[in-house]
Order: structure tokens, then C-alpha cells, then sequence
């Protein structure tokens, strides 16, 4: 009996040991993982650098809460300062607590209460995440919803104009890549009317970067592909390389409705998050990195293509290395059968498949991928034709 929740549907797989892109588990299996604790280890399963900057931490200091000043936050925040549209950070925990600081720091700031988000969208799972997920399966059981949000169909540029005569409007959030919700990148005149509709309705722009940035698509942030200024960036995942670390990154103009007593976590910006995040941000914000990044994406990309030879195989989606290939059928049996294969892989919603490599993953580890897929699909066209 297990004493666990089960709020997880778990793979029968036990993950032992991993190093770079391969993980292997308790039975001596070699799995190329194409998962990455979900777009987490994103310089790959214990990189050095990180490794070696935590095991120092360590050895020094683990946690005096936010009460002391702290210059390993110093540090990680002008990092993201520097490498975006903001000024200020504020540090939690998680993705999830990141965009509900940014809900909470856009109604304080703006004095509104109404926020659009977007249908298919994800954006955590508490109860303001909840909210503003335009995705009706996360919210089942829990009773009614905090109000005031909206959800608009994505990547509608028309869709706004039937909220145009809507007062009360905060902000409006959106991910620049829908990734729970499919793989599906925002097109560019979709996202510049998002913009335009902010400054109009001297509305917010809040952009989810959680699973998008921190180099995933070959740039710092997702955002950065279509020159939009968002007021607030949310991020977690990769920023640790697998320590919890989330944070907000917002606006200089934004400071007074964070000011001391507004907001707070006893665990955010934690010296052992900080020392991980402060090693993974040196290396993957490097112009070299990404560029490479940007190099391998577009090779997966190309690659992937190749698959559209299948009929089972309806599109292929993404930006940098994060993937999506949809299919006409259920994913889940095809996932199996990659994990028996040597591939680990992740659904997004029922019909597509999501590849998340590391950021370091290699031109032949890609090549090998892609090859596994090609052979699963082989086989289940042989068996279904």
C-alpha cells in the first residue's frame, strides 16, 4: 500500500540515476529523456557548474528567510533584469506561485479585477491558477472558481474586440507557446493585438514564461520572438535546474503594490534555489548557448518533419526544443511503447506528443531520438493498417 496521494498517474518506472540527457532506471535500463522532470533540467540531469554551486552553498548556508538581506536574490535578479523587459523580481517557490503573485500584483496595481486569459491555457494549479486556466478539466470538483476571469480562443485576433467595451480590466495573461495545452506557438498578429489591446484598456500584459523561458526556445524568453514588452514575466522550471525556484519579474512602476507586508514565502528565493538558479542563469543566458539552442531547435524541427510521412501523424509544432507532434489517435499507448523503445517523452492533452530535451542535448542524441519514433510509428501503422 502506498501512503501517497494519488493525484498522479505514474509511470511503471523508477528513476535511479541520470546524468546529461540519459537517465537510467532501477533494472539498468538507459532511457534518452526527452522529459526533463517536465522542461526542469534544462542544462540537463546534474550539470556541474550547478552541481558544484550547491554542494558550496551547502557547506555555508541552506535558509535564514527573507527577514535578512540576501545577495544570491541580488544576483539571480538582475540576471533576469538584465535579460528582460523588467526591473524587479520577487522569488517563490513554483510556477503556479509565480503566476498567482502576478495576478495578485496586477489587481493590486491597477485597483481592477478582471483578467483575460486564454482557452487551453495552464497556469497552475491553486485556486487563482485554477482561475485562469482556460482548460474546464483542472477546475472539476473544487467548486466555484474566483471570478473575474474571462477566456478568449487563442491565437483569435478578433477575439478581443468582444471585450473591448469591458471595463474593469486588470490585465490579460497568455503563454507565448500553449504547452500543456497542445504545443501550440501564438502567432505574431495574434500577440501584437494582445499588446495593442493592453495599452488601449491600460490593461497589463502578463506573459506565462514557465515553461517557455529560461532558454527553452532559443531566446532568455519566449516572448522575446515577437518583440512584446509584457509588464510581468512569470517563470520556474528551468530556473533551478531542479531546486524549486519560481519568480515574478515585473516593472519598476509595479513596485508600491509590492511593498513590505504585501506578499511574501517563507521558502522563495531560498539560498540553495538561489546558488542552483544563479549557476543555471550564467550559463544558459550566454548569446553562444542560445544560439546553439536556437541551432539544435530548428535541426529537431526538421527532423520531426520527416515524420508527416505517417497517416498517423496530424502536425508538427514548436520553437527552440520544445515539440509537439499531434496525432489523429490517443497518445498514451504510443508513449508506452517510446519508453519501451529507450525515449522518454510526455503527453500534452490527449493527441500529441511533447518532446522537452535538455538544452544541451546533442545533434546525434536528437538524430537517435527522432529515429525511435520513426520506429514506433512504423510498427503501430504496421498493426493498424
Amino acid at each position: 500500500m502506498s501512503h501517497l496521494f494519488q493525484t498522479y498517474s505514474r509511470w511503471n518506472i523508477h528513476i535511479k540515476k541520470a546524468k546529461g540527457t540519459l537517465a537510467v532506471d532501477e533494472s539498468g535500463k538507459t532511457y534518452l529523456d526527452f522529459v526533463q522532470g517536465i522542461a526542469v533540467c534544462n542544462l540537463g540531469h546534474c550539470p556541474d557548474q550547478v552541481t558544484a554551486a550547491v554542494k558550496k552553498q551547502l557547506d555555508n548556508l541552506w535558509h535564514v528567510s527573507n527577514l535578512f538581506q540576501n545577495g544570491l536574490q541580488e544576483k539571480v535578479a538582475e540576471k533576469l533584469a538584465a535579460n528582460s523587459t523588467g526591473d524587479l523580481v520577487f522569488f517563490c517557490n513554483s510556477g503556479a506561485e509565480a503566476n498567482e503573485a502576478a495576478i495578485k500584483l496586477a489587481r493590486k496595481h491597477t485597483q481592477k479585477t478582471k483578467i483575460i486569459t486564454f482557452q487551453q491555457s495552464f497556469h497552475g494549479r491553486t485556486f487563482a491558477g485554477m482561475a485562469a486556466t482556460g482548460q474546464e478539466k483542472i477546475k472539476q470538483g473544487f467548486g466555484p472558481m474566483l471570478s473575474g476571469f474571462y477566456y478568449l480562443p487563442y491565437n483569435d485576433p478578433d477575439a478581443l474586440k468582444t471585450m473591448e467595451d469591458e471595463e474593469g480590466i486588470a490585465a490579460v495573461m497568455l503563454e507565448t507557446i500553449q504547452g500543456e495545452g497542445g504545443v501550440i506557438p501564438a502567432n505574431s498578429e495574434f500577440l501584437q493585438e494582445v499588446q495593442a489591446f493592453c495599452r488601449k484598456k491600460q490593461a497589463l500584459l502578463i506573459v506565462d514564461e514557465v515553461q517557455t523561458g529560461i532558454g527553452r526556445t532559443g531566446k532568455a524568453f519566449g516572448y522575446e520572438h515577437e518583440g512584446l514588452t509584457p509588464d510581468i514575466i512569470t517563470v520556474a522550471k528551468g530556473l533551478g535546474s531542479g531546486f524549486p525556484a519560481g519568480a515574478v519579474i515585473g516593472k519598476k512602476g509595479l513596485s508600491s503594490a509590492f511593498s513590505p507586508g504585501s506578499h511574501g514565502s517563507t521558502f522563495g528565493g531560498n539560498m540553495l534555489a538561489m546558488a542552483a538558479a544563479n549557476a543555471t542563469l550564467e550559463i544558459i543566458f550566454e548569446k553562444s548557448f542560445l544560439d546553439e539552442v536556437c541551432g539544435k531547435g530548428e535541426y529537431l524541427q526538421k527532423e520531426l518533419e520527416s515524420l508527416l510521412q505517417f497517416p498517423l501523424v496530424k502536425d508538427i509544432r514548436g520553437k527552440g526544443l520544445i515539440a509537439g507532434i499531434e496525432l489523429k489517435d490517443p497518445v498514451q499507448p504510443l508513449i508506452e511503447e517510446l519508453q519501451n523503445e529507450g525515449l522518454l517523452v510526455l503527453p500534452a492533452g490527449s493527441n500529441v506528443i511533447r518532446l522537452l530535451p535538455p538544452l544541451t542535448v546533442t545533434v546525434q542524441e536528437i538524430t537517435e531520438a527522432v529515429q525511435k519514433l520513426n520506429n514506433v510509428l512504423t510498427r503501430h501503422t504496421a498493426v493498424t493498417q
